[in-house]
């Protein structure tokens, strides 16, 4: 038994210093990058308000490290309990093949989509929003450093989501690893406050259908728009996307300050009710 509890313990520790390191290392290297190191060459692609340290981005690394602590005691938990063995995980790629393994990529991207959208959008109803997301909203200009900054009871939704489709769809550990992966640096890259991609009709028409830096701005400006993790597909069915002008970053900033003050003389009910 005391194996056991130290083996459980070691798991915890080394799972929790890799998703850690993993957040440090990705938000930490990019928010140094664009807010720092490159920041007066890249000002013409900044979308958003400057962020402030002391109102947001202590609470967004405090948050995110909560968020790490949670996602590796419900791994450690998986891996060590009877539930790991009702997952469908597997290490053989010949088992069901490569054209498999790729197509279980996209498909688990899909469905963890799907799962995000609608809690994310069920967060935001008032009855949840205080308990589930408001640490997530402090920062009305989010960073790089925003990108795991979850509320105790949504880490746990966000981990067990993951969970869930380990238990219905059979998942090769690197393409475990290959979504996590993904997941890190879409995440970071959706709070970046920057528009990276020029201008033009391809990047246009991807703008139009995965989610990027101005989807997730105008969500922190407002509430009620852009709900979705990787793709617009839900958003666009309920009402939920608002068409943006990718041909002007300038214009993206101006009508998210403009749109947080008018939404900071509604009432909290009416900003983040579900229509």
């Amino acid at each position: 038994m005391d194996l056991l509890h130290h083996s459980f313990i070691a798991t915890g520790l080394t799972l929790f210093g890799i998703i850690l390191s993993r957040y440090f290392l990705v938000a930490g290297g990019l928010y140094w990058l664009f807010y720092h190191r490159l920041a007066k060459q890249l000002t013409r692609l900044r979308i958003q308000r400057w962020p402030s340290w002391q109102q947001s981005i202590q609470s967004d690394i405090q948050l995110s490290m909560l968020s790490a602590f949670i996602f590796a005691i419900v791994a450690t938990l998986m891996v060590a309990s009877p539930v790991f063995e009702w997952t469908l995980l597997y290490s053989d790629v010949s088992q069901y093949g490569i054209p498999y393994l790729i197509f279980s990529f996209f498909l688990m991207l899909i469905l963890q989509d799907t799962g995000f959208y609608f809690c994310h959008r069920l967060f935001h109803h008032p009855r949840f929003f205080r308990r589930f997301h408001q640490g997530h909203h402090r920062s009305q200009s989010p960073t790089p450093w925003t990108s795991f900054a979850f509320d105790l009871p949504e880490a746990i939704v966000q981990a067990l989501l993951i969970v869930a489709i380990l238990l219905i769809l059979p998942v090769h550990v690197g393409t475990l690893l290959a979504v996590l992966v993904t997941m890190t640096i879409w995440s970071v890259f959706n709070h970046l406050g920057f528009a990276l991609f020029p201008d033009s009709k391809v990047c246009r028409w991807l703008g139009q259908w995965l989610i990027g830096p101005q989807h997730h701005v105008v969500h922190h400006q407002r509430y009620r728009l852009h709900y979705g993790l990787y793709f617009t597909l839900w958003d666009r069915l309920l009402g939920t996307q608002e068409k943006l002008n990718f041909s002007s970053n300038h214009q993206i900033v101006q009508d998210s300050v403009s749109d947080a003050l008018e939404l900071s003389k509604e009432p909290i009910q009416e900003v983040l009710s579900v229509h």
